[in-house]
């Protein structure tokens, strides 16, 4: 039996250009002038809280994205990339913490926990910390070594499937509790908040808002026409070659450790610059952010909009987040049940999730 590598998708047909350019110049110019301009009881008026929610929801369909990419391209389930995400928003918040200066609680140049905690200088790993580029940087660099050390040793090791999952969330279990330590030098369980300013502005102001929003929606539209470039290409055909048939790939001659290597930290990037994106947005960051089940809600994301896609991510991100945005303030207590309710209806009737939704009709009315 001959081996074929799957054939390449276009990266859009021109109705979804038509469509992806109608939606950002509603994000990149509609949203902003109705934030800045229209008056608070103008009906079109966006408010601070809608703005911030529409950021922070493009943040999560980045880090769908980033989970879409290693699991539907590359077979790689994991339960673990709110690790990532956490790392990213962490690089972020250190430098959003020392901004505050003396503007804090304790009026000292130390951030106010390590005041609380009676530390008299700061730890080695904040030295350049009061700086946007190492907090850019770091945002990058810190997310991507940890996935690259961890990829290469599961990977190498021919770890995969269930027990890969189960791993990853293992890693990010045990991230979580060492972040809940006072003494890692990270905020403990308060983790870190109260920010005042980013680059000298404050970040509570309109126009602040309004860039945040900006460079979200900017960071997701460039992540998903790279990526979709990415997949269309050579590499994209030989990693889902691997993720179908690895041992048929390897008789090929092609080594399965630097593809799912390469997009494992790819993802993990991904995912760390939608953490340093989303801190500044809502203002806070923790280690709850690393608790199991916010891994497991991107991986549902991913589900629900459609594996095997990377448009699908992001509409079941959106779909998920607004839904949980909507149902939380109605009835908070049963939001989980329908989150179950909805992954299970979704993977019994639309198992390509939402984005298989047209092809499903399409099918039943030629059935008819």
């Amino acid at each position: 039996m001959s081996f074929r590598f799957p054939a390449p998708e276009p990266i859009l047909p021109a109705s979804g250009w038509w469509a992806l350019g109608c939606v950002s110049a509603v994000a990149l110019v509609i949203i902003p002038v109705c934030a800045l301009t229209l008056a608070p009881d103008h009906p079109l008026h966006v408010s601070a809280y809608g703005l911030t929610l529409l950021g922070k929801i493009l943040c999560y369909g980045l880090a769908g994205l980033a989970l879409g990419l290693v699991w539907g391209y590359a077979g790689v389930l994991s339960l673990g990339h709110g690790l990532f995400f956490a790392l990213g928003g962490y690089a972020m918040g250190m430098y959003l913490m020392r901004q505050i200066g003396t503007d804090g609680v304790y009026q000292s140049a130390l951030p106010d926990f390590m005041v609380f905690l009676n530390w008299t200088e700061m730890p080695w790993f904040w030295a350049g910390s009061s700086s946007i580029v190492w907090a850019l940087t770091m945002m990058v660099l810190i997310p991507g070594l940890v996935a690259l050390v961890f990829g290469y040793l599961a990977f190498r090791s021919r770890v995969k499937g269930v027990y890969l999952s189960i791993i990853t969330q293992a890693l990010t279990f045990a991230a979580m509790l060492l972040f809940f330590r006072n003494e890692t030098g990270f905020g403990g369980n308060n983790g870190f908040t109260d920010f005042k300013r980013i680059l000298g502005f404050p970040i509570a102001a309109p126009e602040v808002r309004v860039t945040l929003f900006v460079l979200s929606f900017l960071a997701l539209l460039a992540a998903f026409i790279g990526c979709r470039m990415l997949m269309r290409g050579r590499f994209g055909k030989v990693i889902q070659a691997i993720r179908d048939a690895e041992g048929r790939a390897m008789f090929l001659g092609f080594n399965p450790l630097p593809y799912k290597l390469f997009v494992w930290t790819l993802s993990a990037v991904l995912c760390g610059i939608a953490g340093g994106l989303y801190v500044p947005q809502v203002g806070i960051i923790n280690p709850s952010e690393m608790a199991p089940i916010q891994s497991i809600e991107m991986a549902i994301w991913v589900a629900i909009g459609g594996r095997g896609t990377l448009i699908g991510p992001i509409i079941g991100a959106f779909t998920v987040n607004g839904a949980k945005t909507l149902f939380t303030s109605i009835l908070p207590e049963y939001w989980l049940f329908l989150l179950g309710a909805l992954f299970i209806l979704t993977t019994l009737f639309l198992p390509r999730g939402i984005v298989g939704l047209q092809g499903v009709l399409k099918k039943r009315g030629t059935a008819k």
